[in-house]
């Protein structure tokens, strides 16, 4: 293992790329302008990888997992602390990076910051906590044994929204495990995606070759990726459609691998008739707007007990109204910017449809470059696109249930799966509802934007495959073998 150094100033080299155990450029003529969505500076332009890069990536990381499996848990928990005394001292400049590149909110950046952290921590103790189990047989003299061994090598595909955090939740626990790994980030967040968290590494002390990171256009490399023979797994975050292309590459082919693929959302936060409604608007204001929309488990569907309804409106509107949008920089900017050019468009198209379908607005505003002030409707039908889409940004519509079995109906209308929540009074009536819920996560007077690292974090129908988070992440990315001991001789029939 390589020796820890002490970091002497901000890093920089971002225009090249870890790959093979060295920092180099990407052989492609073609280039990544990494762009500040909020002031359209470019922070760095980073020649794309190939998919001879991937091969490269790919292969050095195959020759050095062996070994780093084989290091003593010890030494790689070392390895993940090092990495969190380096999170301490790089703070600004991480959070920085993530205002910059990804369009984050200081208050958005700080809790990306502290949730890529807490993974970081909690996959420290991964290296001790993967075990094996011994297991009853009813052959006479026969002992089984379950042995659990990491994978090899995990392919990470990360999104642009919560970059950092995205990539760490399956980067930390990987190498925790004794695998190596290589990440494609996405195009529009390269160093906060994947090459900040190879700086960190690095820094840390692990040794070169177990991590590389490939800055390619999905157009390119993309398929390569993920067809590639040596990963054995592919953990991707990003929306159900490309997953489900990344899921059949995946099954076909020569090189079958598995998956671990967290896909779209469509959270309903449900009001039951008898919540109490300030905190629930309280909630439901930064579990929409946050980052302006932009993640998977934001509330993208409110959902009010018409005994509620007109009160909720009323005061979620009025909390709306006076949300900071601007420079993401200023401490007190709630709505920064959209991260790129085509996302906003599609947000305006999406505002048009709404209206062209009926509903009826009761917040919105102009954009102001890549600013997009929120959006609120009412009215809105259940099969409208604005009810059944993911909206992916500011915008949001507030549907009136008739009751509580209305309301879980509206709830769980819809393909996706992923997060969800209800505001009620009573909690075990709150409980019942969210058994209720098709979703991999309910939270009961709460939030729908909620990820602790030692739980499983996941959903069901389109929004994906696989639990990420503790002991569930721990099964993902180590695979069974089942070794069977016949300590005393054996009769056989023939």
């Amino acid at each position: 293992m390589s020796t820890p150094r002490s970091p002497s100033k901000p890093y920089d080299g971002f225009d090249h790329q870890p790959i093979a155990g060295t920092w180099r450029t990407g052989r492609s003529t073609r280039h990544n302008t990494d762009i500040d969505p909020y002031t359209g500076k470019t922070l760095v332009t980073i020649p794309l990888a190939t998919a001879q890069d991937v091969d490269d990536a790919y292969r050095a990381a195959a020759d050095a997992q062996p070994a780093w499996a084989a290091t003593a848990p010890a030494e790689r928990a070392q390895v993940l602390h090092n990495a969190l005394r380096i999170f301490d001292e790089r703070r600004e400049e991480i959070t920085g990076w993530l205002i910059h590149e990804a369009g984050s909110t200081r208050l958005k950046a700080n809790i990306e910051w502290d949730s890529a952290r807490a993974i970081t921590r909690e996959a420290a103790s991964f290296s001790y906590r993967v075990a094996g189990r011994i297991l009853a047989s009813d052959i006479a003299g026969k002992e089984n044994r379950v042995y659990r061994r990491p994978l090899g090598v995990i392919g990470i595909i990360s999104p642009w929204n919560f970059p950092m955090h995205l990539t760490q939740r399956s980067l930390a626990p990987a190498l925790a495990l004794g695998n190596a790994v290589v990440i494609k980030p996405a195009s529009d967040t390269p160093v906060t995606g994947g090459l900040l968290a190879a700086k960190i590494f690095e820094e840390a002390g692990l040794p070169a070759g177990v991590l590389g990171v490939v800055v390619g256009a999905g157009s390119e490399i993309g398929d390569h990726f993920v067809a590639h023979p040596q990963p054995r797994l592919i953990s991707f975050t990003g929306s159900t459609a490309v997953g489900q292309g990344i899921g059949r590459i995946a099954s076909s082919g020569a090189h079958l691998k598995r998956v671990a693929l967290e896909l779209g959302g469509n959270s309903p936060f449900v009001v039951l008739a008898d919540a109490d409604v300030e905190q629930a608007v309280r909630a439901a204001v930064f579990g929409r707007f946050l980052h302006q929309g932009q993640i998977c488990m934001s509330i993208n569907r409110i959902i009010v007990d018409a005994k509620l309804h007109d009160t909720f409106v009323e005061r979620f509107v009025d909390h709306v109204r006076k949300l900071k949008v601007g420079d993401p920089d200023h401490i007190a900017t709630a709505i920064g910017p959209i991260i790129d050019a085509d996302q906003l468009r599609g947000l305006i198209e999406k505002i048009a449809l709404a209206k062209q379908q009926g509903a009826t607005q009761v917040l919105g505003g102009e954009p102001d470059g890549q600013l997009l002030p929120p959006h609120v409707f009412t009215h809105v039908s259940p099969e409208s696109s604005l009810f059944r889409d993911e909206s992916f940004g500011p915008i949001v519509p507030i549907v009136r249930a008739k009751d509580e079995a209305d309301a879980l109906r509206l709830a769980n209308a819809t393909d996706y799966g992923l997060s969800s929540a209800v505001f009620c009074g009573d909690l075990e009536r709150g409980v019942r509802f969210a058994q209720g819920i098709e979703a991999g996560m309910t939270h009961v007077n709460d939030t729908s934007v909620e990820d602790e690292p030692h739980t499983p974090f996941g959903g069901e129908k389109n929004s994906g495959i696989g639990r990420f988070g503790g002991d569930w992440i721990i099964d993902e990315f180590t695979s069974a073998h089942w070794v069977s001991v016949q300590h005393t001789p054996r009769s056989y029939p023939f």
